[in-house]
């Protein structure tokens, strides 16, 4: 029996006015899978994103999460039914803690992630959710320091702790390492190997070297259209993903 897809999409376009940034787009990702979408800049994959995770809606095509259609649902339903998302500029609350940024994400989960009245001592289970989460991306050490004064790759891994505190199935990264220094670097490639192992990983990435290092699946795009899908090694050789985005890598 066929394994069915986590995330499917068919003939999934959005056009901008006379710009279609993304062309009827089949994708299928598998559970378990490290599924990237690479291509050049403007290719449509943040659009694609954006689409996946409701924050815009398909001009038309349609968009599946476990056989479900989820086609035009809000962001806050996609979220909660199990797809997760980092972003490509880190969407953190500056002027809260470490924890309280996590702990917010854990809390939204709950029947009462919108009462403000209710203290956050009282939120025992979301406190140790947002422990746990700490320590397991590594920024336990920081969980008192004010979000806005870590460095510039520990705010990309907590964006990614942000996401990973709402439970997800599915997690969508978005250029993670986009300009980390190679300390950092390896740390996030750690972390994303280990989120790997729990939970279905879809990643945009500009980095090559990471995406062929560690994809199971690499989907590539090309103003819009995917023209081409396949292991690490068929990327590589691949003559259309050449001439388009690697440049004879």
């Amino acid at each position: 029996m066929e394994t069915i897809p986590i995330i499917q999409t068919r003939k999934l376009s959005r056009n901008f006015e006379a710009l279609r940034a993304v062309n009827e787009v089949d994708l299928k990702v598998y559970p378990g899978e490290i599924h990237s979408i690479i291509g050049p800049n403007g290719a449509g994959k943040t659009t694609l994103f954006n689409l996946l995770t409701g924050f815009i809606h398909p001009t038309s095509g349609e968009i599946f999460f476990k056989g479900e259609n989820i086609t035009n649902q809000e962001p806050q339903i996609i979220s909660r039914k199990g797809i997760g998302r980092s972003y490509q500029i880190t969407s953190i609350f500056p002027e809260l803690s470490v924890h309280e940024n996590v702990r917010i994400a854990s809390q939204a989960r709950k029947r009462y992630s919108y009462n403000f009245l209710k203290h956050f001592s009282g939120l025992k289970e979301e406190r140790e959710k947002a422990n746990n989460v700490l320590e397991f991306i590594g920024l336990i050490d920081k969980k008192n320091i004010i979000a806005k004064n870590l460095a510039y790759g520990e705010k990309r891994i907590l964006d990614i702790a942000i996401a990973l505190a709402t439970d997800p199935t599915v997690i969508l990264l978005d250029e993670p390492v986009a300009g980390l220094p190679s300390g950092d670097l390896q740390w996030m490639i750690r972390l994303i190997e280990q989120i790997s192992k729990t939970l279905t990983v879809v990643l945009i990435d500009h980095n090559i070297d990471l995406v062929i290092s560690i994809s199971h699946v690499i989907t590539v795009l090309n103003q819009g259209i995917v023209i081409a899908e396949g292991g690490p090694d068929e990327i590589q050789e691949n003559e259309k993903v050449q001439e388009a985005y690697l440049g004879g890598y």
